[in-house]
């Protein structure tokens, strides 16, 4: 469809024409609206850009007032003007125009983002998109021959925009587009699936992660039991891997929600859930290990008993390598988890084999971490399993004096073997 746009020709208000009229005005300012400025240099063109902007806020007020304002004749006109401004190529990241193309050097938490300069006309074409969307004057069966599935991965790769404010409508957009058009729900989830696979493996670069997330977090929530082979592989191939990624902290708190949902409606998920952040446990970034420990306390209030025993042995070596971590907030957050009643309780049930795991770590936590305030809490802990299980508590600590005395006797024995082995290397010198 070719754009029609005479700025020496303004159209009619709708209240100036005949009821009859102002359907066929509508499609002429459909038409005006379809024309795109360049907005590098507000000077130019500023009056006929603010004329746009009046007549967009003028057919948003008219599909407001009354239904049958969205008829046959004017869905392609509404189509067309959609896509000729809102279907663009995004401009490049911020670290992307300086150069800083390097994944390795790119901290989207550092970075300031770039705002759309378009964003006086975009905001009130995506209000006008919302209106389209939720309209009862579309008819389902009408509705999805132009919001079709090229409609919607278009909108998709919107998400990447720089502007947090594009991505708020595109979330909202979205999410009723899947409430509406049933038909398009699997294809819109194996998109966004899609988008994840991307960032988690190639790029690790995206914008629209935890906008994403959002949406799936309330699709999961309207999940029905028992939960379909489908949503327990999206769980393990494309959620849980999210933890992957350096830069987890912009979206983790949507990731947490997302996570939680499925062990909320099927407990049995706790036990792929801890598993998998284990497996996704960071090696080097303390950051992200304070971020997945905060995780791993509200998964554990979800557990139950038998989950939690299928896991808990290496779980409680995982959270014993973090009591004895050197970042103090790692060793922190790790021993906070002893602050949970529920946590204590799972324990308290599995304590004959959970506690040989950690004991070695409070142990050497409670006389050789150098920060206070870790070993006040390692002392604390400790006072706490002695006093549920003494008996079991002495037999851990003489066990484990025994496995130090051992290990003291190894390593002298080795510096003999090296010592020797010096000599001679010095005799046949």
């Amino acid at each position: 469809m070719e754009v029609l746009y005479d700025k020496n020709k303004p159209l009619f208000l709708f209240r100036d024409v005949p009821v009859n009229e102002r359907a066929a005005l509508f499609g002429k300012k459909l038409q005006l609206c379809s024309y795109c400025f360049d907005f590098t240099d507000p000077a130019i063109d500023a009056r006929e850009k603010e004329i746009k902007r009046q007549t967009l806020i003028e057919i948003v007020d008219y599909v407001n007032q009354g239904t049958g304002r969205f008829t046959e004749q004017v869905l392609e006109h509404i189509n067309f003007m959609l896509a000729q401004n809102l279907f663009r190529t995004l401009p490049p990241t911020s670290s992307e125009q300086t150069g800083l193309v390097n994944a390795a050097m790119f901290d989207p938490e550092e970075e300031e983002p770039s705002l759309e300069p378009s964003w006086p006309h975009l905001q009130i074409v995506y209000e006008f998109l919302l209106r389209y969307v939720v309209s009862n004057d579309i008819d389902i069966k009408n509705g999805k021959t132009y919001i079709d599935q090229s409609f919607v991965l278009r909108l998709l790769e919107l998400f990447d925009s720089e502007d947090p404010r594009e991505r708020d409508y595109l979330k909202t957009i979205l999410h009723r587009i899947y409430g509406k058009f049933m038909i398009h729900r699997p294809f819109i989830r194996q998109a966004i699936n899609n988008i994840f696979f991307r960032f988690i493996y190639e790029t690790e670069k995206h914008n629209g992660i935890a906008e994403l997330l959002e949406i799936l977090g309330s699709i999961i929530n309207g999940f029905a039991l028992p939960l379909k082979d489908e949503h327990k592989t999206f769980l393990k191939r494309a959620l849980l891997p999210l933890h992957k990624p350096k830069c987890v902290g912009m979206y983790h708190s949507q990731l947490v929600y997302c996570v939680t949902q499925f062990v909320e409606k099927d407990p049995r998920m706790a036990d792929v859930v801890i598993r998998g952040l284990l497996k996704y446990w960071p090696v080097t970034n303390s950051q992200k290990e304070v971020l997945i420990l905060g995780e791993l306390e509200e998964v554990l209030e979800l557990t139950q008993s038998a989950q939690f025993a299928n896991v808990m042995v290496p779980l409680f070596k995982q959270i014993s390598f973090c009591i004895n971590s050197t970042h103090f907030q790692v060793a922190e957050r790790a021993l906070f988890l002893w602050n949970n009643d529920y946590i204590v309780n799972l324990v308290a049930q599995h304590r004959h084999a959970l506690l040989p795991v950690c004991f070695g770590a409070l142990e050497k936590n409670a006389v050789g971490h150098w920060n206070p305030v870790v070993g006040g809490l390692t002392i604390n802990v400790r006072k706490m399993l002695q006093e549920m299980d003494p008996e079991l508590f002495a037999q851990c600590r003489e066990r484990w004096l025994a496995d130090q005395e051992r290990l003291a006797e190894d390593e002298k024995a080795r510096q003999a073997r090296w010592s020797r082995v010096e000599r001679l290397a010095g005799a046949s010198a």
